[in-house]
């Protein structure tokens, strides 16, 4: 089968049509919005292929230019769909793009404005692309291979637009867009089905990707308040207490809410939650660095320490009681005080499992709790403070 310019319009129709059929599909699944945009950018790649197909067999509905610029829409909305992927806020100047291209439809169709045209829709192109790619850098981020491999799809072919601006410059190219004439148009038309190809599957898998982290991110965390639910704290707490010694104690705290059924007997469940929230917040304040913070259920929660001393636990303790006692009480007026408990356990070597030091943690919790609430209970070995 050879390339020729009719074959190859086929072919750019039939991928980019898939890969919008695709994208809207996914969309329609997930309502990521970059998904909408890139089904949106091969939409009207599929409308520009489909028009150059009619203007091919003499059949012209719109004008050329119209038809070609579309590439600038649809490579604008790329850039928007990266924009929504890497949740990037573009500068307003980038909506006059549309605008510019719009502005030149009137200009004439003669061989030496085809060369204009095809300079200057290259270079917006090449900029648009470019943008996008270069949105794609890691910034910190750690990108997947599909979203890495869409960066550099897109310099390429950033770089391809430029280099074709290059070469309309030079003395004697032969362009002709009415009837497909010149190697550049052949190259062009070969990189266009090429890189529809490639885009398409370089931004599916990078939406798979994050599909898949964030499905990880959520089942590992307790979906009212945020935090790591007891499966994710056992899968990173390894890790935390491994360099645990006796020069480099760790710790575990037990937290939980005394009178906490008052809250939701008197003001109702909705209110118990908001509080379980709050208080999800507050740990988070106080949490030190490298530490890991939990909810076990219902109103118990778990911070997981290392590097850590017996002062450094009451500190944080007492300054997580307080806060949260002032808090409570502006927000529920109850029979007895809504307060903090804390049971909290010290030890100097890597236990021999979660479970176990939580088991430990949950003594020393009772001890608090029969000590008359609002208190914090430090256990080491059998010693009690």
């Amino acid at each position: 089968m050879s390339l020729d310019p009719v074959t190859l319009l086929t072919l750019s129709v039939a991928l980019a049509a898939a890969a919008s059929l695709y994208f809207a599909i996914e969309w329609a699944s997930v309502r990521e919005s970059s998904l909408l945009c890139f089904s949106g950018g091969f939409a009207i790649i599929t409308v520009g292929c489909v028009l150059a197909l009619l203007r091919g067999s003499g059949l012209l509905l719109v004008g050329i230019w119209f038809a070609n610029g579309l590439l600038i829409s649809a490579h604008w909305l790329f850039l928007l769909g990266v924009a929504r992927f890497t949740e990037t806020r573009l500068s307003k100047a980038w909506y006059l793009v549309i605008a510019i291209w719009l502005a030149m439809l009137a200009l004439p169709t003669d061989p030496l404005w085809s060369k204009i045209m095809m300079a200057v829709q290259s270079s917006m192109i090449g900029v648009i692309t470019l943008r996008a790619s270069f949105l794609l850098r890691p910034h910190g981020k750690s990108w997947s291979v599909g979203a890495v491999q869409l960066r550099y799809v897109l310099l390429v072919h950033g770089l391809f637009y430029f280099a074709k601006v290059a070469s309309t410059l030079m003395p004697g190219a032969l362009i002709d867009l009415a009837a497909f004439r010149g190697e550049i148009i052949q190259i062009s038309l070969v990189e266009g089905a090429m890189a529809i190809m490639l885009i398409a599957l370089s931004m599916t898998g990078s939406e798979r990707y994050r599909r898949e982290k964030r499905i990880a991110r959520l089942a590992a965390r307790d979906p009212l308040t945020a935090l790591y639910n007891r499966r994710a704290l056992e899968v990173r707490a390894p890790r935390l207490l491994e360099p645990v010694s006796a020069s480099r104690p760790g710790a575990l705290l037990l937290i939980d809410i005394d009178n906490f059924k008052l809250v939701n007997d008197l003001y109702g469940h909705t209110a118990g939650d908001r509080l379980l929230v709050t208080l999800s917040e507050l740990i988070r304040t106080v949490l030190p660095e490298g530490a890991l913070a939990a909810r076990l259920g219902g109103d118990e929660f778990v911070m997981l320490l290392s590097d850590t001393s017996r002062e450094q636990i009451v500190a944080l303790g007492d300054e997580l009681r307080g806060q949260f006692h002032q808090l409570a009480q502006r927000s529920f007026d109850t029979p007895a005080a809504v307060t903090l408990s804390i049971g909290a356990t010290l030890f100097d070597h890597p236990p021999s499992s979660l479970t176990a030091l939580i088991e430990q943690g949950d003594t020393a919790l009772y001890q608090s709790k029969r000590g008359g609430r609002d208190s914090l209970r430090v256990v080491d070995g059998a010693a009690a403070v």
